[in-house]
């Protein structure tokens, strides 16, 4: 198992977690299933399918938040509460007011919601307190903001965003300016470069070589790069973006056969997928964070 998306948090390292202190307050938050009369339910699962919420493996920790979301369109709500409407107003001979539509539309709802379709999404979690990383397997930060939003309410985590001291955009656009990647990394074929004028304008490249002197004329435009595809240590491909999110993690080959060698069994497999993958991940992120000037002390970023 590998994560695909990081949203990139900062613990103290090493942090010196109870895990089962903290598996019985997610408790207190676990998941269960959507309310016929509500829209969302929101809470931990377990991630191995077993009755433990966190699953640790030589002192890594994975957590997965349960999200089940009843699909009823606002289209949908809309049509019948304007059926509704006709109907009231021919029976009481006069146009519903507002107060009227607004308590239809309620009444509409709660009577669709029952009947609704239901989707459930599960966002992993990695915590690392040997390192000091906490990361969110997820491209949208709003999906990461509600998974710290609900694990800080199970307990006082000493967490914090990730501050570098080079912007990614400037560091990016300053790679590929010299058509040098920093030390450990290669630059990839895909890359997006966006101009600071009110259009906006961007270009974007994507599974295509990169001409040096195409983007050497984008960039005295006055681009920058918001989005850099890059390979660590011929281990990871990912793509870098201008607000050091990290997306379309890939492992290469190595690394498959590196896991292939060590497990035998599915359980196996996937603790040893977890290993490799917290492992070779957190040596990525310390070298991507030096290559961006290291880490913004507090009072810095304060």
């Amino acid at each position: 198992m590998w994560f695909k998306n990081l949203q990139i948090f900062r613990l103290p390292a090493p942090w010196n977690v109870d895990t089962a202190k903290l598996e019985t307050q997610l408790a207190s938050q676990s998941f269960s299933q959507c309310p016929s009369s509500e829209m969302q339910s929101q809470g931990w699962a377990s991630p191995r399918d077993n009755e433990h919420l966190i699953h640790s493996v030589s002192h890594q920790m994975l957590l997965s938040l349960a999200t089940e979301k009843k699909l009823l369109p606002s289209s949908v709500i809309n049509q019948v509460t304007k059926a509704k409407a006709a109907e009231l107003e021919e029976q009481q001979g006069f146009a519903p007011g507002r107060k009227q539509m607004k308590d239809l539309k309620e009444r509409v709802t709660d009577e669709l919601l029952p009947r609704a379709f239901s989707i459930r999404r599960n966002t992993l979690v990695w915590i690392d307190p040997v390192n000091g990383w906490l990361v969110v397997d997820s491209s949208s930060p709003s999906k990461a903001d509600e998974v710290i939003k609900l694990l800080l309410k199970a307990d006082k985590i000493p967490l914090e965003s990730l501050r570098v001291k080079l912007s990614p955009q400037a560091a990016m656009t300053d790679w590929l300016a010299g058509n040098e990647a920093p030390k450990g990394f290669t630059i990839d074929q895909d890359t997006e470069l966006r101009a600071h004028t009110e259009d906006k304008a961007t270009v974007r490249y994507v599974r295509h070589s990169l001409d040096a002197d195409d983007v050497q004329r984008h960039i005295a435009a006055g681009k920058q790069c918001t989005k850099l595809a890059m390979t660590w240590d011929d281990k990871i491909s990912f793509v870098l973006t201008d607000t050091l999110a990290i997306k379309r993690i890939k492992p290469l080959d190595i690394l498959d056969e590196e896991t292939d060698k060590r497990a035998s069994g599915e359980d196996e497999r996937f603790d040893a997928d977890f290993i490799l993958m917290a492992s070779e991940i957190a040596k990525m992120m310390d070298d991507l964070v030096y290559a961006l000037g290291g880490e913004m002390p507090a009072a810095m970023a304060a």
